[in-house]
């Protein structure tokens, strides 16, 4: 089960192409067009050729507003910014304040110790799903992703997991993804995530930090993507319902999604 290709970027974490993943039926994502990733703020397009050389047309961030103003992104050259705000319903859950969380194990501690991590990590990812902010970000996602002009796209969070994940989760399914598929897509992050974030997590240790809590900080877990699959088909009726009466994405958008991001073969 193939996912996603990883892009050997010198100043960006977590870059991935969502091309050639497997769709069924001998249908495959297009490659080279739609990418995803951790935030761009270390992004140095003069030395990093690997960035350089997908021709990025637009970057969606996903971030909230104190992310985006605490490490701005760097734009590949020509590419503009799309800000599409996931969370900014709900500024201080988890995933928006990894580092904040990695730079302070007493607060970690307060906030995701006890066993508090998983479910507050999972009861954000129903909010991903459920509230009307996380559902205009992820339409306009959406919308400029079908939109020709706009790719190819690479799509963004903080450490391009949590948010990131559940765009492409939909995205995926919208293609005609099986769930199997998605959910291999959206663990195959923790290799790259766990390294990028490898030295905030050892002075976290260093200072006294839990590494139950840190692991939960840094991981995606099969359980975040059921509470969010859950929400969808308990809310929504599945896929369908949520696209169309959560999301409200037009059934054209969604025709040029599959014309173009999907090929055969």
């Amino acid at each position: 089960m193939q996912t996603a290709r990883t892009v050997p970027a010198a100043t960006v974490v977590n870059l991935r192409d969502l091309g050639g993943i497997a769709l069924g039926r001998d249908r495959r994502v297009r490659q080279g067009v739609l990418f995803r990733s951790g935030q761009l703020s270390e992004l140095d397009p003069a030395r990093d050729r690997a960035v350089a050389a997908l021709g990025i047309r637009t970057v969606v961030d996903l971030r909230t507003a104190d992310e985006r103003q605490w490490a701005p992104d760097r734009l590949p050259d020509r590419a503009r910014l799309f800000v599409a705000d996931v969370l900014g319903d709900h500024p201080g859950v988890a995933p928006a304040r990894l580092r904040s969380l990695l730079a302070d194990p007493a607060e970690a501690e307060r906030a995701l110790g006890g066993g508090r991590a998983e479910e507050l990590f999972a009861e954000t990812y129903r909010k991903m799903v459920l509230s009307p902010g996380a559902a205009a970000a992820y339409r306009a996602f959406l919308e400029t992703a079908a939109d020709p002009a706009a790719r190819p796209v690479l799509f963004h969070c903080t450490a391009g997991k949590d948010r990131t994940g559940w765009a492409a989760a939909v995205l995926l399914m919208i293609l005609g993804a099986p769930r199997a598929t998605v959910r291999s897509d959206f663990l195959a992050v923790n290799p790259a995530v766990r390294a990028a974030f490898a030295p905030q997590v050892t002075k976290f240790l260093d200072g006294g930090g839990d590494p139950a809590v840190a692991a939960a900080i840094i991981e995606v877990r099969p359980r975040y993507l059921d509470v969010a699959l859950d929400a969808m088909d308990e809310r929504w009726g599945g896929l369908d319902g949520y696209v169309r009466n959560g999301l409200r994405v037009p059934d054209a958008v969604l025709e040029r999604l599959r014309e173009g991001l999907v090929v055969r073969g």
